[in-house]
C-alpha cells in the first residue's frame, strides 16, 4: 500500500509528464505525414544501428529477472532477440507505409437541404500505456500513436526498465532528428507503483490508458481507474474442430495454435472436437501435445478415448479450467456432441478475445462467424494471427474486447475518434 507521500509525489510527476505530453499532443495532430514517416523510418534504422546497446540493456533485465526467479514464460516476453527486434523494425517500417489515418474523410454524403455531412478521423490527444515484460510494446507503441497523432505516455513494468530506457533514448533521438516534439514520447523512468495510480486517475491530461499486462494488472485498473480504457482481461482462446474437418489441415492448425509460442494472449487454451471425428482425430492430435511435452486436461469422454488409444497421463478438466488462461503448456480438451453445443460453449467460458473453427462445411463456417461473440473469428486457421503485424495494421497497440470505440487489435483507426463535419453553400434550416 502506497503512503501518501508516495502518492503526493506519483502524481505531480504525472501532472508534470501529462503537461509535457498535452502540449506536444497538439502539435501532433497537425505534424506532417512526412515528418511522422521519416521519424518511424529512421527509428528502424536506429534500432539496427543501436541493437548491440539495446541487447546489452536487454539482458541486464534477464539476468535481473533470473536472480528474481521470474517464470520461463516471463522471460520469453522479456527477452529482446534478434526476431523480436527485426518484428519491431519490419512494423516501423510498415506502419510507415499506412495510409494517413488523421483528417481522412467519412462518409461525406448530401442532404436534401443541400449540406453535405460526414466525418473526420481525429487523434484522441494523450495516451498512456502500462505495460509489464515486454519491451517491444514501447516501439510498437509509440509508432502506432505517432503516426495517428498521439502523444503517449510509455509505464513498463520495473523488470524491462533497463530495456524501455534504452529504447526511450532511441526513440527521442529520432523525434528530434525529424523537427517533432521530443515529448511526443515519455517513457516513464520512476519504476514507483504508485505511478500507475497516478496515471489511471489523471483525466486532465490523459486521455485513454491501454494496459498490456497480466490478469492482476487489468483487473486493479478495471477496479481503480477514471480514465477512459482500452482492454482486454483474458485470452482464453477457442479452436472447434467440426465434423466435417479437413483432419491433416486440423492437426497442423492445432499444434501452431498452442504450440507455437505458449505465452501470447492469442495461444488456443481450449480444444473442443465434435464427436463424429473425436476417434479419427484425437488419438494422433494428443500424441503431437505430448511429444511436444503438452499437458492435457480433458473431459470424461476425452480422457476415455485417449486412455483407450494407450495415453494415461491425461488429468482431468475441471470447471475452473475452462474459464483458466494458463499461458503455459497446458490445454483443456472437450469433446462436444453438436456445432451448437460448440458455441455456446465458447460463448460461455470463452473471454471474446480469439475463437477459431476448423471446417470443410459452408454452413457452419458461416454460422461460427455469426454466431461467436469474440472480436476475432477464424476459421481453418491458427488464433495466433490475432494480431496487429499479422492482420497488417503494422503494429498493435493492445487488443479490445471491449464493444465500444474499438474491438480486436488496435491500430491506427482504434487510435482516432471521428468528429461530424457539415459543408454548407448558405444553406438556412426552414
Amino acid at each position: 500500500m502506497a503512503t501518501k507521500e508516495e502518492i503526493d509525489r506519483a502524481q505531480h510527476v504525472i501532472e508534470e509528464v501529462g503537461l509535457f505530453a498535452r502540449e506536444a499532443s497538439k502539435s501532433l495532430a497537425t505534424a506532417a505525414s512526412s515528418a511522422k514517416n521519416n521519424t518511424l523510418i529512421l527509428l528502424a534504422k536506429l534500432l539496427e544501428e543501436n541493437k548491440d546497446a539495446i541487447k546489452a540493456a536487454n539482458e541486464l533485465d534477464l539476468q535481473k529477472g533470473a536472480e528474481k526467479g521470474l517464470s520461463a514464460a516471463f522471460l520469453d516476453r522479456l527477452r529482446i532477440s534478434d526476431k523480436v527486434l527485426k518484428q519491431m523494425q519490419d512494423g516501423l517500417i510498415q506502419i510507415a507505409s499506412l495510409p494517413e489515418p488523421v483528417g481522412q474523410i467519412l462518409n461525406l454524403r448530401p442532404q436534401p437541404s443541400g449540406i453535405q455531412v460526414g466525418q473526420m478521423r481525429v487523434p484522441l490527444g494523450v495516451i498512456g500505456i502500462i505495460y509489464e515484460s515486454r519491451p517491444n510494446v514501447t516501439i510498437d507503441a509509440a509508432a502506432l500513436c505517432l503516426k495517428s497523432g498521439n502523444a503517449v505516455i510509455l509505464r513498463g513494468g520495473s523488470d524491462a526498465l533497463n530495456s524501455n530506457q534504452e529504447l526511450g533514448k532511441i526513440l527521442q533521438r529520432a523525434l528530434i532528428e525529424n523537427g517533432l516534439p521530443e515529448n511526443a514520447v515519455q517513457v516513464i523512468k520512476d519504476p514507483d507503483r504508485a505511478i500507475v495510480g497516478a496515471m489511471i486517475t489523471c483525466r486532465k491530461y490523459i486521455d485513454v490508458i491501454v494496459p498490456r499486462g497480466g490478469k492482476s494488472l487489468i483487473s486493479r485498473l478495471m477496479n481503480e481507474a477514471t480514465v477512459p480504457m482500452i482492454k482486454h482481461l483474458d485470452g482464453i482462446c477457442h479452436t472447434y474442430v467440426d465434423s466435417s474437418a479437413d483432419l491433416e489441415l486440423a492437426w497442423k492448425v492445432c499444434d501452431n495454435a498452442k504450440t507455437q509460442r505458449y505465452s501470447p494472449c492469442n495461444t488456443m487454451e481450449t480444444l473442443l472436437v465434435n464427436a463424429k471425428c473425436a476417434e479419427a482425430f484425437l488419438p494422433k492430435m494428443a500424441k503431437i501435445y505430448t511429444d511436444k511435452g503438452v499437458e492435457l486436461r480433458c473431459d470424461p469422454a476425452a480422457k476415455k478415448l485417449l486412455e483407450n488409444h494407450g495415453f494415461y497421463n491425461i488429468k482431468d478438466a475441471t470447471e475452473e479450467d475452462w474459464y483458466t488462461e494458463y499461458l503455459a503448456p497446458i490445454l483443456s480438451i472437450k469433446i462436444v456432441d453438436t456445432f451448437d453445443d460448440a458455441v455456446n460453449h465458447i460463448n460461455k467460458y470463452g473471454s471474446k478475445h480469439t475463437d477459431a473453427i476448423i471446417t470443410q462445411d459452408l454452413s457452419s463456417e458461416w454460422r461460427f462467424l455469426r454466431e461467436v461473440d469474440s472480436s476475432s473469428v477464424m476459421v481453418n486457421t491458427s488464433t495466433r494471427f490475432a494480431d496487429g503485424f499479422e492482420y497488417g495494421l503494422g503494429a498493435e497497440i493492445g487488443i479490445s474486447n471491449d464493444k465500444l470505440h474499438a474491438r480486436g487489435p488496435v491500430g491506427l483507426d482504434g487510435l482516432t475518434s471521428v468528429k461530424y463535419i457539415v459543408l454548407g453553400h448558405g444553406e438556412i434550416r426552414q
